[in-house]
């Protein structure tokens, strides 16, 4: 009987308290999970308000690190050739390295400098000039439009009159609302354009404190980006270590690949439009030409943005010109989308058009004209790490990684765990 029992005794299974442990732990963090998670859906107007509050406060270094990115390759392109003149003129080597730093840093912030001192010096006194004009060509180049809209549409009468007739309500209305509404209220528009100064001068303020925040980026970068891989590696084992620091460079190749390109192509096709527009003697052809530059910069939709407010204006003054107007941008989009941008951008980020439509129209939906912009780069992050992950999964299961495949395969077979192809295929 000894014997029998201890058979028995040996076929009860020994409780692993660990293993318990382990799933205690694993429940206890994802209820936690779901807690905190409602607690923020519960909560999101009060975390909105906590987030804009903290990206207030952090306001001067958000636009140094932005300004420090920016121009990190202007600096990188000083600081290369500086350092083939300074290498063989000095003794030590690492004094060579840090003169050519700090000299390619403050090159850079001049650089950055003088563009927006160019662009400042050329848009306002022309965006004064522009409206100054409008203002007092306006009521002129309203009936002047009528008269044209009158005589193109002479076989339609009724046409033309609604055409005309609306144009008169709208400057009347423009008009009454300037006195009625706009006048009372003159001292709450003073109030809140004080508030608005206030806001500019802390803004400035900010934005000169970033440029501090910027200088100590660019010239330190190298110990930053070496704290960040340290901090790494000490929370993540190495191999996932080293999948964070293979996507962190991806982003980074991807981001400034596509930020850089665009600032590039927007400007081109900024000079481009203001060069075509001179030509055909647009009116406020600076101002339109800098309208269609800047709004470049929003892929895919962007000449379209642009294009609306320069037809308006253009229209205004000189009505047959505004279509002329819309056939330059359709043609200059086209050059754009199929010459100069893919000669820049190449294919930085990746994604099919389907995609960057996707991803303007949801960044552009959730924040703004910052969203429309990056959108573009960070949709192309995410696809990069779904891509990545999808295929980890497949080679575990050892099946084809290829879309390829997929679109020709008919199903799985169970038994073999291989590809099964459709007879006609």
């Amino acid at each position: 009987m000894d014997e029998q029992e201890l058979k028995n005794k040996k076929k009860i299974p020994e409780w692993d308290l660990n293993k318990y442990i382990a799933i205690a732990v694993i429940a206890f963090v994802t209820i936690c999970s779901c807690m905190l998670f409602f607690f923020f859906i519960y909560r999101y107007h009060g975390l909105t308000a906590y987030w804009q509050k903290l990206v207030a406060v952090l306001q001067p270094i958000i636009m140094g690190c932005i300004t420090a990115y920016l121009l990190n390759p202007v600096m990188m392109f000083l600081e290369t050739h500086l350092l083939v003149f300074l290498q063989p003129r000095m003794k030590s080597e690492k004094k060579a390295k840090k003169t050519a730093r700090s000299i390619a840093t403050g090159g850079a912030l001049v650089f950055f400098l003088l563009i927006i001192f160019v662009l400042l010096d050329i848009l306002i006194p022309e965006l004064i000039t522009s409206i100054q004009g409008m203002a007092a060509s306006l009521p002129a180049e309203v009936n002047s439009f009528i008269a044209w809209s009158r005589k193109t549409l002479s076989g339609d009468s009724k046409l033309a009159e609604m055409l005309g007739s609306g144009l008169v309500t709208f400057t009347n209305y423009m008009e009454q609302w300037l006195q009625m509404d706009v006048m009372p209220q003159i001292n709450s528009y003073i109030a809140s354009i004080t508030t608005g100064v206030i806001s500019l001068v802390k803004t400035l303020f900010n934005f000169v404190i970033g440029l501090v925040i910027a200088i100590y980026l660019l010239t330190s970068k190298e110990t930053f980006i070496g704290q960040g891989k340290k901090i790494v590696y000490a929370v993540l084992p190495p191999k996932v270590g080293n999948h964070v620091i293979k996507t962190l460079r991806i982003t980074h190749s991807m981001f400034g690949g596509f930020i850089s390109g665009k600032i590039l192509d927007s400007a081109i096709i900024g000079v481009i439009a203001y060069v075509g527009l001179l030509l055909m003697k647009m009116p406020y052809s600076l101002l339109v030409a800098v309208i269609v530059g800047v709004t470049n910069i929003v892929p895919f939709f962007g000449p379209f943005i642009g294009a609306v407010p320069g037809v308006i204006l253009i229209a205004l003054a000189e009505p047959i010109k505004g279509l002329y107007f819309l056939i330059f941008v359709f043609v200059l989009q086209q050059v754009d989308g199929n010459i100069i941008g893919p000669k820049i951008l190449g294919d930085s980020t990746g994604l099919s058009s389907f995609w960057v439509v996707f991803a303007i129209l949801v960044g552009g939906g959730l924040f703004g004209f910052m969203g429309m912009l990056l959108g573009v780069p960070t949709f192309a992050v995410i696809y990069y790490l779904i891509r990545e992950i999808v295929a980890y999964v497949l080679r575990r299961r050892r099946l084809p990684e290829d879309t390829v495949d997929y679109i020709r395969m008919k199903d799985i077979d169970m038994n073999t765990g291989k590809v099964r192809y459709d007879k006609k295929e």
